[in-house]
Protein backbone atom coordinates (compact mmCIF):
# COMPACT_ATOMS: atom_id res chain seq x y z
CA UNK A 1 0.00 0.00 0.00
CA UNK A 2 2.87 2.48 1.07
CA UNK A 3 4.81 1.19 -1.90
CA UNK A 4 1.97 2.17 -3.95
CA UNK A 5 1.35 5.41 -2.76
CA UNK A 6 5.11 6.53 -3.09
CA UNK A 7 4.48 7.25 -6.97
CA UNK A 8 1.44 9.15 -6.25
CA UNK A 9 3.04 11.51 -4.14
CA UNK A 10 5.40 12.33 -6.40
CA UNK A 11 3.18 12.59 -9.09
CA UNK A 12 1.47 14.99 -7.05
CA UNK A 13 4.49 17.13 -5.80
CA UNK A 14 5.72 17.52 -9.51
CA UNK A 15 2.27 18.36 -10.50
CA UNK A 16 1.87 21.40 -7.76
CA UNK A 17 5.96 22.25 -8.73
CA UNK A 18 4.58 22.65 -12.82
CA UNK A 19 1.60 24.99 -11.78
CA UNK A 20 3.67 27.22 -9.41
CA UNK A 21 5.97 27.22 -12.62
CA UNK A 22 3.67 28.20 -14.94
CA UNK A 23 1.83 30.53 -12.96
CA UNK A 24 5.10 32.30 -12.28
CA UNK A 25 5.53 32.70 -16.31
CA UNK A 26 1.78 33.84 -16.54
CA UNK A 27 2.62 36.48 -13.85
CA UNK A 28 5.34 37.67 -15.28
CA UNK A 29 4.05 37.28 -18.86
CA UNK A 30 1.11 39.63 -17.76
CA UNK A 31 3.75 41.87 -16.14
CA UNK A 32 5.30 42.57 -19.49
CA UNK A 33 2.28 42.93 -21.37
CA UNK A 34 1.25 45.75 -18.82
CA UNK A 35 4.87 47.59 -20.01
CA UNK A 36 4.48 46.84 -23.19
CA UNK A 37 1.15 48.49 -23.32
CA UNK A 38 2.73 51.49 -21.44
CA UNK A 39 5.51 52.11 -23.04
CA UNK A 40 3.21 52.33 -26.01
CA UNK A 41 0.58 54.31 -24.82
CA UNK A 42 -2.19 52.14 -24.68
CA UNK A 43 -3.21 53.85 -21.24
CA UNK A 44 -3.04 57.97 -22.86
CA UNK A 45 -5.50 59.73 -25.11
CA UNK A 46 -7.05 58.25 -28.21
CA UNK A 47 -4.27 60.64 -30.52
CA UNK A 48 -2.10 59.43 -28.58
CA UNK A 49 -2.39 56.11 -28.81
CA UNK A 50 -2.73 56.45 -32.78
CA UNK A 51 0.82 57.93 -33.08
CA UNK A 52 2.65 55.76 -30.74
CA UNK A 53 0.93 52.13 -30.82
CA UNK A 54 0.05 52.83 -34.99
CA UNK A 55 2.27 54.99 -35.96
CA UNK A 56 -0.05 56.23 -38.50
CA UNK A 57 -1.48 59.37 -37.70
CA UNK A 58 0.40 61.88 -39.88
CA UNK A 59 -0.50 59.80 -42.92
CA UNK A 60 -4.13 60.78 -42.51
CA UNK A 61 -3.67 64.24 -41.75
CA UNK A 62 -5.50 66.48 -44.14
CA UNK A 63 -7.26 63.08 -46.06
CA UNK A 64 -11.08 63.68 -46.78
CA UNK A 65 -12.69 61.14 -44.86
CA UNK A 66 -16.09 63.04 -46.00
CA UNK A 67 -14.73 62.18 -49.49
CA UNK A 68 -14.30 58.93 -48.70
CA UNK A 69 -17.37 58.22 -47.40
CA UNK A 70 -19.46 59.65 -49.87
CA UNK A 71 -17.82 57.90 -52.38
CA UNK A 72 -18.70 54.20 -50.53
CA UNK A 73 -22.35 56.14 -50.28
CA UNK A 74 -22.29 56.63 -53.70
CA UNK A 75 -20.87 52.84 -55.02
CA UNK A 76 -23.82 51.41 -52.36
CA UNK A 77 -27.07 53.62 -53.76
CA UNK A 78 -25.69 52.57 -57.44
CA UNK A 79 -25.64 49.00 -55.84
CA UNK A 80 -28.96 49.21 -54.69
CA UNK A 81 -30.52 50.77 -57.74
CA UNK A 82 -29.16 48.11 -59.70
CA UNK A 83 -30.54 45.56 -57.11
CA UNK A 84 -34.33 47.64 -56.87
CA UNK A 85 -34.21 47.45 -60.84
CA UNK A 86 -33.41 43.99 -61.36
CA UNK A 87 -36.18 43.00 -58.71
CA UNK A 88 -38.76 45.13 -60.47
CA UNK A 89 -38.06 43.34 -63.76
CA UNK A 90 -38.15 39.92 -62.13
CA UNK A 91 -41.58 40.85 -60.74
CA UNK A 92 -42.91 42.33 -63.95
CA UNK A 93 -41.80 39.23 -65.92
CA UNK A 94 -43.35 36.79 -62.81
CA UNK A 95 -46.45 39.20 -63.36
CA UNK A 96 -46.70 38.39 -66.86
CA UNK A 97 -45.54 34.96 -66.70
CA UNK A 98 -48.55 34.05 -68.85
CA UNK A 99 -47.44 35.78 -71.46
CA UNK A 100 -43.79 34.40 -71.41
CA UNK A 101 -44.10 31.73 -74.02
CA UNK A 102 -45.83 34.13 -76.49
CA UNK A 103 -43.33 37.08 -76.20
CA UNK A 104 -40.93 37.28 -79.11
CA UNK A 105 -37.76 38.52 -77.25
CA UNK A 106 -34.54 37.57 -79.30
CA UNK A 107 -31.17 36.58 -78.30
CA UNK A 108 -29.86 40.34 -79.49
CA UNK A 109 -32.27 41.97 -77.12
CA UNK A 110 -31.72 39.56 -74.27
CA UNK A 111 -28.30 40.04 -74.35
CA UNK A 112 -28.60 43.86 -75.39
CA UNK A 113 -30.47 44.18 -71.95
CA UNK A 114 -28.30 41.99 -70.11
CA UNK A 115 -25.04 44.42 -70.98
CA UNK A 116 -26.53 47.96 -70.32
CA UNK A 117 -28.82 47.04 -67.11
CA UNK A 118 -26.59 44.42 -65.44
CA UNK A 119 -22.85 44.21 -66.55
CA UNK A 120 -22.81 47.86 -67.11
CA UNK A 121 -23.72 49.12 -63.53
CA UNK A 122 -21.91 46.35 -62.07
CA UNK A 123 -18.68 46.78 -63.70
CA UNK A 124 -19.31 50.65 -62.42
CA UNK A 125 -19.96 50.08 -59.04
CA UNK A 126 -16.79 47.34 -58.69
CA UNK A 127 -14.45 50.16 -60.54
CA UNK A 128 -15.74 52.51 -58.44
CA UNK A 129 -14.90 50.63 -55.37
CA UNK A 130 -11.58 49.52 -57.29
CA UNK A 131 -10.54 53.07 -57.40
CA UNK A 132 -11.46 54.28 -53.42
CA UNK A 133 -8.09 55.10 -52.52
CA UNK A 134 -6.30 55.30 -49.24
CA UNK A 135 -3.64 57.61 -47.82
CA UNK A 136 -0.28 54.85 -47.58
CA UNK A 137 1.07 55.52 -44.21
CA UNK A 138 4.18 53.67 -45.65
CA UNK A 139 4.35 56.45 -48.09
CA UNK A 140 5.69 55.28 -51.24
CA UNK A 141 9.02 53.97 -51.56
CA UNK A 142 11.47 56.15 -49.86
CA UNK A 143 8.90 59.29 -49.75
CA UNK A 144 6.65 60.41 -47.43
CA UNK A 145 4.01 61.08 -50.02
CA UNK A 146 0.39 60.13 -49.58
CA UNK A 147 -2.60 59.74 -51.48
CA UNK A 148 -4.24 62.88 -53.09
CA UNK A 149 -7.32 63.11 -51.12
CA UNK A 150 -9.44 64.55 -54.03
CA UNK A 151 -9.23 61.35 -55.74
CA UNK A 152 -12.19 60.32 -53.60
CA UNK A 153 -14.17 63.23 -54.36
CA UNK A 154 -15.43 61.96 -57.81
CA UNK A 155 -17.28 59.11 -59.37
CA UNK A 156 -16.39 59.60 -62.57
CA UNK A 157 -13.33 56.90 -63.63
CA UNK A 158 -11.62 59.41 -66.03
CA UNK A 159 -11.25 62.17 -63.84
CA UNK A 160 -9.69 59.85 -61.04
CA UNK A 161 -7.30 57.86 -62.93
CA UNK A 162 -6.49 61.35 -64.71
CA UNK A 163 -5.36 62.79 -61.32
CA UNK A 164 -4.41 59.67 -59.88
CA UNK A 165 -0.16 59.96 -59.23
CA UNK A 166 1.88 58.07 -62.24
CA UNK A 167 4.85 56.84 -60.90
CA UNK A 168 8.03 55.69 -63.20
CA UNK A 169 7.49 52.56 -65.13
CA UNK A 170 11.56 51.90 -63.76
CA UNK A 171 10.77 52.81 -60.45
CA UNK A 172 13.29 55.83 -60.71
CA UNK A 173 13.37 59.73 -60.34
CA UNK A 174 12.06 61.00 -63.69
CA UNK A 175 13.64 63.61 -65.72
CA UNK A 176 12.29 66.32 -63.86
CA UNK A 177 13.84 65.55 -60.41
CA UNK A 178 10.33 63.43 -58.91
CA UNK A 179 8.83 60.85 -58.50
CA UNK A 180 5.77 60.66 -59.94
CA UNK A 181 4.24 63.04 -62.08
CA UNK A 182 0.29 64.63 -60.97
CA UNK A 183 -1.68 65.83 -63.54
CA UNK A 184 -2.82 69.35 -62.94
CA UNK A 185 -6.93 70.21 -62.18
CA UNK A 186 -8.53 73.20 -60.95
CA UNK A 187 -9.11 73.40 -56.86
CA UNK A 188 -12.56 75.20 -58.08
CA UNK A 189 -13.38 71.95 -59.82
CA UNK A 190 -14.97 70.28 -56.65
CA UNK A 191 -17.64 72.88 -56.60
CA UNK A 192 -18.48 72.21 -60.09
CA UNK A 193 -18.23 68.19 -59.41
CA UNK A 194 -21.04 67.64 -61.42
CA UNK A 195 -20.03 69.88 -64.53
CA UNK A 196 -16.99 68.06 -64.70
CA UNK A 197 -18.33 64.69 -64.76
CA UNK A 198 -20.23 65.37 -67.52
CA UNK A 199 -17.45 66.51 -69.09
CA UNK A 200 -15.38 63.62 -68.53
CA UNK A 201 -18.03 60.87 -69.36
CA UNK A 202 -16.89 59.45 -72.27
CA UNK A 203 -16.02 55.91 -74.28
CA UNK A 204 -12.21 55.96 -74.71
CA UNK A 205 -11.49 56.28 -77.98
CA UNK A 206 -14.93 57.46 -79.45
CA UNK A 207 -16.05 60.84 -80.73
CA UNK A 208 -15.82 64.08 -77.78
CA UNK A 209 -19.11 65.63 -77.49
CA UNK A 210 -19.16 68.87 -79.06
CA UNK A 211 -18.76 70.52 -76.05
CA UNK A 212 -16.65 73.16 -76.03
CA UNK A 213 -19.26 75.54 -74.23
CA UNK A 214 -19.10 73.02 -71.06
CA UNK A 215 -15.28 72.95 -71.21
CA UNK A 216 -15.29 76.84 -71.28
CA UNK A 217 -17.81 77.27 -68.61
CA UNK A 218 -15.84 75.35 -66.08
CA UNK A 219 -12.77 77.56 -67.33
CA UNK A 220 -14.45 80.72 -66.74
CA UNK A 221 -15.48 79.48 -63.31
CA UNK A 222 -11.75 78.97 -62.17
CA UNK A 223 -12.32 75.23 -62.79
CA UNK A 224 -9.00 75.36 -65.16
CA UNK A 225 -6.40 73.52 -66.19
CA UNK A 226 -8.98 71.06 -67.47
CA UNK A 227 -8.31 66.99 -67.09
CA UNK A 228 -6.83 65.77 -70.81
CA UNK A 229 -9.68 63.50 -72.23
CA UNK A 230 -8.89 60.18 -74.42
CA UNK A 231 -11.39 60.73 -76.45
CA UNK A 232 -11.25 62.28 -80.14
CA UNK A 233 -12.42 66.32 -80.97
CA UNK A 234 -15.11 66.72 -83.49
CA UNK A 235 -14.50 68.36 -86.83
CA UNK A 236 -16.10 69.09 -89.58
CA UNK A 237 -16.06 66.69 -92.60
CA UNK A 238 -16.40 69.25 -95.49
CA UNK A 239 -13.50 71.16 -93.60
CA UNK A 240 -11.80 73.79 -96.39
CA UNK A 241 -7.45 74.72 -97.06
CA UNK A 242 -7.22 77.82 -94.80
CA UNK A 243 -6.29 80.92 -97.56
CA UNK A 244 -2.64 81.81 -98.29
CA UNK A 245 -1.23 84.08 -95.65
CA UNK A 246 -0.98 86.75 -97.89
CA UNK A 247 -5.12 86.29 -98.51
CA UNK A 248 -6.45 85.25 -94.74
CA UNK A 249 -4.75 88.25 -92.64
CA UNK A 250 -7.91 90.19 -94.24
CA UNK A 251 -10.30 88.10 -95.56
CA UNK A 252 -13.21 86.39 -94.09
CA UNK A 253 -12.79 82.48 -93.99
CA UNK A 254 -14.53 79.91 -95.17
CA UNK A 255 -18.13 79.19 -93.20
CA UNK A 256 -17.66 75.55 -93.31
CA UNK A 257 -13.98 75.55 -91.52
CA UNK A 258 -16.30 76.36 -88.17
CA UNK A 259 -18.79 74.15 -85.67
CA UNK A 260 -21.76 76.44 -85.35
CA UNK A 261 -24.08 74.52 -83.11
CA UNK A 262 -23.84 76.13 -80.20
CA UNK A 263 -23.82 79.95 -81.75
CA UNK A 264 -26.84 81.94 -82.70
CA UNK A 265 -25.32 83.05 -86.09
CA UNK A 266 -24.50 79.99 -88.39
CA UNK A 267 -22.07 81.62 -90.92
CA UNK A 268 -19.53 84.50 -90.45
CA UNK A 269 -21.85 87.07 -92.72
CA UNK A 270 -24.16 87.02 -90.26
CA UNK A 271 -21.83 88.16 -87.43
CA UNK A 272 -21.07 90.92 -89.32
CA UNK A 273 -22.74 94.43 -88.55
CA UNK A 274 -25.04 94.44 -85.56
CA UNK A 275 -24.26 94.01 -82.27
CA UNK A 276 -27.65 91.22 -81.66
CA UNK A 277 -25.81 87.77 -82.15
CA UNK A 278 -24.83 86.90 -78.58
CA UNK A 279 -21.93 88.34 -78.39
CA UNK A 280 -21.20 92.18 -76.73
CA UNK A 281 -17.80 93.01 -76.45
CA UNK A 282 -16.19 92.77 -80.67
CA UNK A 283 -18.42 95.06 -82.19
CA UNK A 284 -18.09 94.68 -85.97
CA UNK A 285 -14.78 93.27 -85.20
CA UNK A 286 -16.07 90.81 -87.97
CA UNK A 287 -16.33 93.35 -90.76
CA UNK A 288 -12.70 93.07 -92.19
CA UNK A 289 -12.84 96.79 -94.11
CA UNK A 290 -13.85 98.43 -90.87
CA UNK A 291 -10.86 96.20 -89.14
CA UNK A 292 -8.25 97.61 -91.41
CA UNK A 293 -8.34 100.91 -90.65
CA UNK A 294 -7.56 100.43 -86.49
CA UNK A 295 -4.24 101.56 -85.48
CA UNK A 296 -3.00 102.61 -89.18
CA UNK A 297 -5.10 106.17 -89.70
CA UNK A 298 -5.08 108.95 -87.65
CA UNK A 299 -7.98 109.21 -85.16
CA UNK A 300 -10.06 112.24 -83.81
CA UNK A 301 -9.25 110.75 -80.04
CA UNK A 302 -5.88 111.33 -78.59
CA UNK A 303 -6.53 108.28 -77.21
CA UNK A 304 -5.61 106.09 -80.34
CA UNK A 305 -2.26 105.37 -80.54
CA UNK A 306 -0.58 104.31 -84.18
CA UNK A 307 0.99 101.13 -84.67
CA UNK A 308 3.72 103.01 -86.45
CA UNK A 309 4.44 105.61 -83.85
CA UNK A 310 4.64 103.17 -80.80
CA UNK A 311 7.16 100.77 -82.56
CA UNK A 312 9.26 103.86 -83.65
CA UNK A 313 9.85 104.33 -79.96
CA UNK A 314 11.43 100.89 -79.45
CA UNK A 315 12.88 100.92 -82.99
CA UNK A 316 13.84 96.73 -83.81
CA UNK A 317 13.64 96.23 -80.46
CA UNK A 318 9.68 94.59 -80.64
CA UNK A 319 9.73 90.84 -82.13
CA UNK A 320 7.10 88.69 -79.93
CA UNK A 321 4.03 89.78 -77.76
CA UNK A 322 0.94 89.15 -76.30
CA UNK A 323 -2.36 90.78 -77.03
CA UNK A 324 -4.49 90.20 -74.05
CA UNK A 325 -8.34 90.92 -75.23
CA UNK A 326 -11.11 90.08 -77.44
CA UNK A 327 -11.28 90.29 -80.56
CA UNK A 328 -10.33 88.24 -83.77
CA UNK A 329 -6.96 89.12 -84.33
CA UNK A 330 -6.77 92.38 -86.00
CA UNK A 331 -3.75 93.62 -84.04
CA UNK A 332 -1.54 91.06 -84.58
CA UNK A 333 -2.46 90.69 -87.91
CA UNK A 334 -1.28 94.17 -88.40
CA UNK A 335 1.75 93.57 -86.17
CA UNK A 336 2.65 90.89 -88.37
CA UNK A 337 2.61 93.22 -91.60
CA UNK A 338 5.80 94.92 -89.22
CA UNK A 339 7.49 91.36 -88.71
CA UNK A 340 6.07 91.07 -85.17
CA UNK A 341 4.47 88.00 -83.51
CA UNK A 342 1.53 88.18 -81.52
CA UNK A 343 -0.31 85.69 -79.60
CA UNK A 344 -4.01 86.26 -79.08
CA UNK A 345 -5.69 85.68 -76.15
CA UNK A 346 -9.57 84.39 -76.74
CA UNK A 347 -12.78 82.96 -75.31
CA UNK A 348 -15.63 82.11 -78.00
CA UNK A 349 -18.27 84.60 -76.23
CA UNK A 350 -21.06 84.19 -78.24
CA UNK A 351 -19.02 83.76 -81.45
CA UNK A 352 -15.97 81.64 -82.74
CA UNK A 353 -13.38 84.16 -82.09
CA UNK A 354 -10.57 80.98 -81.68
CA UNK A 355 -11.21 80.04 -85.07
CA UNK A 356 -11.51 83.28 -86.64
CA UNK A 357 -7.77 84.01 -85.63
CA UNK A 358 -6.45 80.54 -86.22
CA UNK A 359 -8.04 80.78 -89.84
CA UNK A 360 -6.83 84.03 -90.21
CA UNK A 361 -3.37 83.03 -90.07
CA UNK A 362 -2.39 83.62 -86.46
CA UNK A 363 -2.16 82.18 -83.11
CA UNK A 364 -4.98 82.14 -80.95
CA UNK A 365 -4.73 81.48 -77.06
CA UNK A 366 -7.51 80.16 -75.20
CA UNK A 367 -7.21 82.13 -71.96
CA UNK A 368 -9.47 83.19 -69.15
CA UNK A 369 -8.79 86.14 -66.32
CA UNK A 370 -8.22 83.43 -64.01
CA UNK A 371 -5.53 81.62 -65.31
CA UNK A 372 -1.72 82.21 -64.43
CA UNK A 373 0.05 82.94 -68.22
CA UNK A 374 1.92 79.98 -69.27
CA UNK A 375 5.05 81.45 -70.60
CA UNK A 376 7.98 82.40 -68.38
CA UNK A 377 9.46 85.49 -66.80
CA UNK A 378 11.16 88.30 -68.71
CA UNK A 379 10.40 87.32 -72.03
CA UNK A 380 7.54 89.45 -73.98
CA UNK A 381 8.27 92.68 -75.51
CA UNK A 382 5.04 93.78 -75.36
CA UNK A 383 1.99 93.11 -74.05
CA UNK A 384 -1.32 95.05 -75.67
CA UNK A 385 -4.86 94.97 -73.87
CA UNK A 386 -7.99 96.17 -74.98
CA UNK A 387 -11.36 95.52 -74.96
CA UNK A 388 -12.05 93.33 -72.30
CA UNK A 389 -10.52 94.86 -69.60
CA UNK A 390 -12.29 97.66 -68.43
CA UNK A 391 -13.80 99.39 -65.32
CA UNK A 392 -15.85 96.63 -64.24
CA UNK A 393 -12.95 94.72 -63.26
CA UNK A 394 -12.26 93.86 -59.22
CA UNK A 395 -9.33 95.82 -58.00
CA UNK A 396 -7.99 92.94 -56.36
CA UNK A 397 -8.32 90.69 -59.54
CA UNK A 398 -6.63 93.43 -61.60
CA UNK A 399 -4.02 93.97 -59.29
CA UNK A 400 -2.73 89.88 -59.56
CA UNK A 401 -3.52 90.46 -63.26
CA UNK A 402 -0.68 93.38 -63.60
CA UNK A 403 1.98 91.45 -61.37
CA UNK A 404 1.54 88.56 -64.10
CA UNK A 405 1.68 90.77 -67.11
CA UNK A 406 4.94 92.39 -65.23
CA UNK A 407 6.20 88.66 -64.73
CA UNK A 408 6.39 88.12 -68.17
CA UNK A 409 7.26 91.09 -69.50
CA UNK A 410 11.22 91.44 -70.53
CA UNK A 411 13.03 94.61 -68.96
CA UNK A 412 12.26 97.53 -71.63
CA UNK A 413 8.98 95.82 -72.56
CA UNK A 414 6.30 97.97 -73.79
CA UNK A 415 2.78 97.58 -71.28
CA UNK A 416 -0.20 99.07 -74.23
CA UNK A 417 -3.14 100.15 -72.37
CA UNK A 418 -5.80 100.41 -75.36
CA UNK A 419 -9.03 102.21 -74.65
CA UNK A 420 -9.87 100.85 -70.90
CA UNK A 421 -13.24 102.64 -69.75
CA UNK A 422 -14.15 103.02 -66.35
CA UNK A 423 -16.62 105.52 -64.21
CA UNK A 424 -15.10 109.10 -64.39
CA UNK A 425 -14.84 108.35 -60.40
CA UNK A 426 -12.89 105.64 -60.57
CA UNK A 427 -10.50 107.44 -62.65
CA UNK A 428 -7.95 107.95 -60.12
CA UNK A 429 -8.19 103.98 -59.00
CA UNK A 430 -7.10 102.67 -62.19
CA UNK A 431 -4.59 105.25 -62.85
CA UNK A 432 -2.44 104.39 -59.25
CA UNK A 433 -3.71 100.42 -60.42
CA UNK A 434 -1.30 101.14 -63.64
CA UNK A 435 1.18 103.56 -62.39
CA UNK A 436 2.29 101.47 -59.32
CA UNK A 437 4.66 99.30 -61.27
CA UNK A 438 6.75 102.47 -61.55
CA UNK A 439 6.69 102.00 -65.29
CA UNK A 440 8.31 104.99 -67.33
CA UNK A 441 5.34 106.59 -69.22
CA UNK A 442 6.11 107.20 -73.38
CA UNK A 443 2.18 108.11 -73.79
CA UNK A 444 -0.27 108.94 -71.33
CA UNK A 445 -3.96 110.33 -72.51
CA UNK A 446 -7.23 110.29 -71.31
CA UNK A 447 -10.70 111.26 -73.59
CA UNK A 448 -14.49 111.45 -72.61
CA UNK A 449 -16.74 108.53 -73.28
CA UNK A 450 -20.01 109.91 -72.00
CA UNK A 451 -21.14 112.24 -69.46
CA UNK A 452 -20.00 109.77 -66.64
CA UNK A 453 -17.36 107.26 -68.20
CA UNK A 454 -13.74 108.27 -69.29
CA UNK A 455 -11.39 106.41 -72.08
CA UNK A 456 -7.64 105.87 -70.76
CA UNK A 457 -4.88 104.99 -72.60
CA UNK A 458 -0.99 104.78 -71.85
CA UNK A 459 2.39 103.07 -73.15
CA UNK A 460 3.84 102.31 -70.54
CA UNK A 461 8.09 100.53 -70.18
CA UNK A 462 9.11 98.00 -68.16
CA UNK A 463 12.59 99.31 -66.24
CA UNK A 464 15.28 96.95 -64.87
CA UNK A 465 15.27 95.87 -61.43
CA UNK A 466 18.10 95.02 -59.46
CA UNK A 467 18.94 91.17 -58.76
Amino acid sequence: MGRSCNPKCRLGRLMSWLQIVLGGLVIIFSICSLFKFYSAGFFLHNEDICRQLYGVREAYEGFDLKALSDRVGEVLNRLESLQEKLESAVQQMEKNKVDLHTTNITKLEYKKYLEEEVIRPLYSAHISLRLIRLPKPEGIRNSTMKEEPLINTFVTEEIRKYITPKQSRFGKITIYGTERISNTIGHACVLYKKELEEYMSYDIGSYCKDDWNLAQKLMLNGCDPLPRRRCLTRASMVYQKPYPINESLWRLPDDRNVRWSKYLCRNFKCLMGNNSRGYSKCVGCFEMEKEKLKWVTNSSLPIDFLINDVLAIKLGEIRIGLDFGIGTGTFAARMREHNVTIVSTALNLGAPFNEMIALRGLIPLHLTLNQRLPFFDNIMDMIHTGGFLDGWIDLQLLDFILFDWDRILRPGGLLWIDRFFCQRKDLDVFMYMFLQLRYKKHKWAISPKSKDEVYFSALLEKPPRAI
